[in-house]
């Protein structure tokens, strides 16, 4: 217990380091931040399929295949419908709350991207959590890295436009807190759900795989593509590799 509890903070704590990098480096260039969410992309990518999704199949019973790939859809198809109720990061840019001449306009769309993010970071809570289902310790903390290395970035990301919009620092903080909050809180409601019943770990493994999925393919991967720079996809295949090299060795 002790160790989700200290998983569950640094999950959510990254949302705040990054937030706290925001502050110091408002400037920082699109190339360094699209590095960084490359190689959390590549993380993930490896631990939703090692850590989540083929222990899903393992843990099931003859009719696992199909269980997992039921798991996998609604766990996108969840996410597919939070994002069509709010925007997330490719879909609310700095540029866009800067159009606005009223202060009051800006205030509320960045609230609204800050609610956006706070809903996605519930169910990548959760996939921290279910991790620790599977027993193997090595795998759930990959699967927690991963995510906590692609909410550094996103916590510096908010930092800029709330500011922009007039709000002070101690709110910016307080609410940029709130979205690291919300996946603490995910990553014990997924913890504790495979704890009451383990008749539900290969779904939940697949659910929580399936939204890593979709945030690495429908999130990370376009707001890291601006242009014709490959340096983005090769950070995503060092950031794969790695995590593959720690699970053939850790695993």
């Amino acid at each position: 217990m002790e160790i989700v509890l200290l998983t569950a903070l640094g999950v959510g704590g990254a949302t705040i380091i990054g937030a706290l990098f925001g502050f110091i480096f408002k400037t920082t260039s699109h190339k360094f931040s699209d590095l960084i969410l490359s190689f959390a992309a590549g993380v993930m990518l490896c631990a939703a399929v090692f850590g989540l999704i083929l222990p899903s199949l393992e843990h099931g019973n003859s009719i696992s295949l199909f269980l997992s790939i039921f798991g996998i859809f609604c766990g996108a198809f969840i996410l597919n419908l939070l994002d069509k109720a709010v925007p997330h990061l490719h879909r609310l840019s700095g540029v866009e709350i800067e159009d606005h001449t009223e202060k009051n306009e800006k205030l509320s769309k960045v609230l609204l991207f800050v609610m956006a993010i706070a809903i996605h970071n519930l169910p990548e809570g959760i996939a921290a959590g279910v991790g620790f289902g599977t027993g193997n310790t090595a795998e759930a903390l990959t699967i927690a890295g991963g995510i906590a290395l692609q909410n550094i970035p996103e916590g510096m990301v908010i930092i800029a436009p709330m500011l922009a919009a007039g709000m002070s620092k101690k709110r910016t903080l307080f609410a940029a807190s709130l979205t690291g909050i919300i996946e603490v809180i995910g990553t014990f409601i997924g913890y504790f759900a495979i704890s009451i019943s383990n008749a539900i770990l290969p779904f939940a493994l697949a659910f929580a795989g399936g939204t890593m999925l979709y945030v690495i393919s429908d999130e990370m991967i376009p707001e890291t593509h601006h242009g014709s720079e490959r340096g983005a996809t090769y950070a995503l295949l060092i950031g794969f590799c790695l995590m593959l090299i720690m699970d053939f060795y850790l695993g």
